[in-house]
């Protein structure tokens, strides 16, 4: 009996370590991570506790908080079996934002001024309902079933869609939403943020307020090889800094999203592992340093924050969008996009006719060619901040085809042969991209 107790006693101390080392570090993750969506979803979406909970937050781990929303004074805790406590706040027009034990929730900050979009034109250059339209190459039957099978059958949970619309020459031919969301519910676009945050860029250099072949400005790099890194070096993910981006574990991705006060400097101190503009590796890190280099292109930040709203969103309606800010008051142009499906569709639209909108040229036609453009190595899957067909990684796919991309299978798909945009939002990585894209495009007969 002796025996067996100590070995039980072993047992239970290596079983102590393992949680000590390999599980207790992450604890600041798990709760950061959950308060942070319950409060984005409630606050944003107005969705209840039960729906984040059943839907957003029932990831491995992440189901382990406990969360707690405190409507009056708009704030979320979380803890994670009683330990470490996470708090996220809401403020109108700013989203939610994960903050420490040091932030000072008194200290009055800026908001972004909107001025949105209000006329009597249908959907997409108005807010009106679409006009009805009937196109002759359709086979609606076969586009229908293919939309129809992006959602999961009663009972199911495998492909999780919540919504999908398909634009077809401007006019809405296909849409379709999970239970409980509708055209109105905002949803989190994750990484297709990043492409939001690209196109500021293009925008300023339509204006002839920045060259993006010139180094980017990082006071920091100045002394060392890193001063070689241009704008259009970050904007291809291809600087050769250091980062890891690993959902799954304690990296610089996670700890900067879940962590870090001011994330625009989580990339600034990595080193170069690479050679500039030949070695590409995704970053979220770099798309919050770009969000910080926008930021110093204005004299103050109420035109920082202004401009996203006012040189695109409220330019094409989006009136939905949102891009939440990190607790240094940056846009966390990485990964905190929000809009409804419809505005997600208009932001694709915007891509499909090269930056005009209704006659007015957001950026120039040559930006829309760059951002599709492949960069030195990543085979033919990226370009400026938005993902590629060009290798045919979607194989059944027109090889034209560029994307927006987010986490749990977000997607913007624009394919300028076919004058066509698809969205799809959703909460599966294994959604059949491949098989659900080639399906909408075989109901149209060219």
């Amino acid at each position: 009996m002796k025996k067996f107790f100590k070995i039980f006693a072993v047992l239970v101390v290596l079983l102590l370590v393992y949680l000590r080392i390999a599980i207790y570090p992450q604890l600041d993750l798990i709760s950061g991570f959950a308060s942070k969506s319950v409060a984005s979803g409630h606050f944003i979406d107005n969705r209840s506790l039960e729906t984040i909970q059943q839907g957003d937050n029932d990831i491995p781990k992440i189901d382990w908080a406990k969360n707690t929303i405190n409507d009056s004074e708009k704030f979320v805790t979380a803890t994670v079996y009683g330990l470490k406590e996470r708090k996220a706040i809401y403020r109108e027009g700013l989203g939610a934002t994960l903050i420490n034990d040091d932030f000072d929730v008194s200290k009055p900050y800026n908001v972004p001024k909107r001025n949105k979009l209000e006329n009597n034109l249908p959907f997409p250059y108005g807010n009106n309902e679409p006009k009805d339209t009937v196109f002759s190459n359709i086979n609606y039957e076969k586009l229908n079933t293919a939309v129809v099978n992006a959602f999961d059958k009663k009972g199911k949970k495998d492909k999780r869609t919540r919504s999908v619309i398909v634009i077809y020459k401007d006019k809405i031919i296909a849409e379709k939403y999970d239970t409980g969301f509708n055209k109105n519910s905002r949803i989190l676009g994750w990484s297709m943020t990043k492409s939001l945050t690209a196109t500021y860029f293009g925008i300023l250099q339509k204006q002839g307020k920045i060259d993006i072949s010139k180094p980017a400005p990082i006071a920091e790099w100045k002394n060392d090889e890193r001063k070689h890194i241009t704008i259009n070096d970050l904007l291809h993910m291809n600087s050769g800094l250091e980062w890891e981006e690993n959902y799954s574990k304690i990296c610089d991705a996670t700890k900067m999203l879940f962590i870090e006060e001011d994330m625009t400097q989580s990339q600034i101190n990595k080193p170069l592992v690479g050679k500039p503009n030949n070695t590409w590796n995704y970053s979220s890190g770099t798309t919050n340093l770009l969000s910080g280099i926008l930021r110093k292109q204005f004299k103050t930040h109420q035109e920082y924050l202004d401009f996203w709203y006012n040189s695109l969103f409220d330019k094409i309606g989006m009136n939905s969008a949102l891009v939440e800010t990190d607790m240094a008051g940056n846009f966390v142009g990485s990964s905190y996009g929000w809009a409804t499906t419809r505005d997600w569709a208009k932001f694709g639209l915007l891509y499909l006719h090269k930056g005009n909108w209704k006659g007015e040229q957001l950026f120039n036609e040559s930006w829309a060619k760059f951002v599709a453009t492949p960069t030195n190595t990543s085979n033919g899957r990226y370009g400026g901040q938005f993902w590629l067909n060009a290798g045919g990684y979607f194989p059944k796919v027109p090889r034209d085809m560029f994307y927006a991309s987010g986490y749990q299978g977000q997607m913007v798909a624009i394919f300028p042969s076919h004058d066509l945009v698809i969205v799809r939002m959703g909460l599966s990585e294994s959604f059949d991209f491949n098989g659900f894209l080639s399906e909408v495009i075989g109901s149209l007969k060219k």
